[in-house]
């Protein structure tokens, strides 16, 4: 039996983090506080970091200088199990295996029962679309997924997340390459997903990070810009910037 290591609470702490890949140097001393059970949005430039800032979290790499807690442990403090029990996360690009569908989602949780898998996957709005194939559950799909639609594969992953029930949700724009008839599904997956939840999301779309309870905006390495969408918008900068280029991207029609 493994001991896992449970921290007081899921506040999550960057204290003047840097990070590099070989010389090219990611983050500056980037300090940021996340508050447990609260919805953080990461925004900024393509390559600003911000797939690395959340990377870091889960120990994909060690930081090179300062530290990174959960509930005021040190990530490198944690076992790799006491750390990735606490963490889900859903990318851009997912990977299922060529398994049956209902043992792509127990592997969020492999001691899940069928009922326990089927709550999550209605959860998740991929219960129909299961139920719709030849064999339901127990259909095998290909290698990486092949024969299920990009939003059908998310859906999948949110089931898988919401099966695990960990506390911290980590959102790598994982709406961003989403058919406009599976957004709606997939947004309330999402829901569902981050009820009471410490959520981390990286997105590009005005939806998915209007509501957030604090934004970060990273450019060159450092926190450029904190706050809600209200009071960003307002202020001259990149976010503002970012907000009128996805409207005009809206408002674009081909004629």
């Amino acid at each position: 039996m493994v001991n896992l290591l449970i921290p007081p609470n899921y506040n999550i702490v960057f204290d003047d983090v840097s990070f590099s890949y070989g010389e090219h140097k990611i983050l500056d001393h980037v300090s940021l506080s996340i508050p447990e059970k609260t919805v953080t949005a990461i925004v900024g430039p393509s390559g600003a970091g911000k797939s690395t800032l959340c990377n870091l979290i889960a120990r994909f790499w060690d930081v090179d200088d300062g530290k990174i807690t959960i509930g005021g442990i040190d990530v490198r403090d944690y076992t790799l199990d006491s750390l990735l029990t606490n963490i889900s996360e859903v990318f851009q690009k997912v990977y299922l295996f060529a398994d049956t569908i209902e043992n792509n989602i127990k592997f969020g949780n492999p001691a899940a029962s069928h009922n326990e898998v089927v709550k999550a996957a209605q959860k998740a709005c991929c219960h129909d679309f299961i139920m719709s194939l030849p064999d339901g559950y127990d259909t095998v799909i290909g290698e990486g997924g092949a024969t299920l639609s990009g939003g059908e594969k998310q859906r999948i992953s949110i089931a898988r997340a919401i099966l695990k029930d960990a506390p911290i949700i980590i959102l790598d724009e994982a709406t961003s390459s989403v058919d406009p008839e599976n957004e709606n599904l997939l947004m309330g997956a999402i829901s569902e997903l981050t009820k009471n939840k410490t959520v981390i999301m990286i997105a590009h779309r005005l939806k998915t990070v209007r509501n957030a309870d604090q934004i970060f905006v990273l450019s060159g390495g450092h926190i450029v810009q904190t706050g809600k969408h209200e009071d960003l918008i307002r202020q001259p900068g990149i976010y503002a910037d970012f907000i009128g280029i996805r409207k005009k991207a809206i408002g674009w029609k081909l004629r």
